[in-house]
C-alpha cells in the first residue's frame, strides 16, 4: 500500500507544480488509501490512476457526478472521495440490477459512502443536465455501430452544458474480432463520440500499457489487469 501511496503522492505534487491541480476534496488521497476501501480497488489504482483521471476531468469538491454503468463501484468510490460530503455521486446501475437482487449490494455501498445515490434507471431516463461530470469506465466495448452513438447521446443527456465526461475502455485491434476480448477499437469510439455531438477535449495516454498487444482478452490473467486502456475527455457543448 505504501507503494501506491507514493505513486499517488508523486502525481499530486507533479500536478500541483504544473499548476493543473483541481479542487478535489482535501481528504481525497486519504480516502483512496483507507482500509474501508476494498483492497481489490486499491490494488487497481496503479493502472487506473484515479488522481490523474480526476484531475484531467476537472472534478471538484461539491460537484454532482454520474458513474454510468457503475458495476462493482470502483469509480463510484473514487468519485465519492473526490467530491466530498458536499457533493453527490449518482451511481447508475440500470433496471437489471434492481431486478436481479433488489439492488441491495448497491444500496449498501451507497449507505456506507454517504454521498452516493444508486440509480436503477437507464441513462436516458435520468434527468437531463443533472451532472457537472460523468464517467463511463470499461463499458463501451459492449457497444457496436448501431448502439455506440445512442450510448454517447445518453451520456450527453445527463450532463450540464459545458460538462465533461471521461470515456475509457480496453484498446481493440480493428483487424480482429473484439467481441470476445472485451475490447473496442479507438477509432470506432472516437467516431461515436463525435457523431453524438461531443467535443473531444483530450485523448489521453495516461492509461496506456505498451506490453499489451491487444490479442488477449482484457480479462486474461496473464495481463494482470494491466490491459491497454484509452481515455477520452469530452465536453458537452454550451
Amino acid at each position: 500500500m505504501k507503494a501506491f501511496r507514493s505513486i499517488l503522492t508523486a502525481a499530486a505534487l507533479t500536478a500541483a507544480i504544473a499548476g493543473t491541480a483541481q479542487a478535489l476534496a482535501p481528504d481525497f488521497m486519504d480516502k483512496l488509501e483507507a482500509e474501508s476501501r476494498p483492497l481489490e480497488d486499491r490494488m487497481r489504482d496503479g493502472a487506473r490512476r484515479p488522481y490523474q483521471v480526476m484531475t484531467l476531468l476537472g472534478v471538484e469538491e461539491g460537484m454532482t457526478v454520474v458513474d454510468v454503468g457503475a458495476g462493482g463501484g470502483w469509480y463510484t468510490r473514487v468519485l465519492s472521495a473526490a467530491v466530498g460530503p458536499s457533493g453527490k455521486v449518482l451511481a447508475q446501475f440500470g433496471a437489471r440490477a434492481l431486478q436481479q437482487n433488489n439492488g441491495q449490494a448497491q444500496r449498501d455501498m451507497a449507505s456506507q459512502l454517504g454521498n452516493v445515490e444508486p440509480v436503477f434507471l437507464n441513462v436516458a431516463e435520468m434527468a437531463e443536465g443533472v451532472a457537472d461530470v460523468a464517467v463511463t469506465g470499461l463499458n463501451v466495448h459492449h457497444m457496436d455501430a448501431a448502439r455506440g452513438v445512442p450510448y454517447m447521446r445518453d451520456l450527453l443527456h445527463v450532463l450540464k452544458p459545458g460538462g465533461l465526461a471521461a470515456i475509457s475502455d480496453h484498446v481493440g485491434d480493428p483487424s480482429i474480432n473484439n467481441g470476445q476480448l472485451h475490447r473496442v477499437p479507438i477509432a470506432d469510439v472516437r467516431a461515436w463520440i463525435e457523431e453524438a455531438g461531443f467535443e473531444i477535449v483530450e485523448e489521453s495516454n495516461i492509461l496506456r500499457q505498451a506490453a499489451d498487444d491487444h490479442t488477449l482478452s482484457a480479462t486474461d490473467a496473464r495481463l494482470g489487469r494491466n490491459a491497454d486502456v484509452f481515455l477520452f475527455i469530452v465536453r458537452k457543448p454550451r
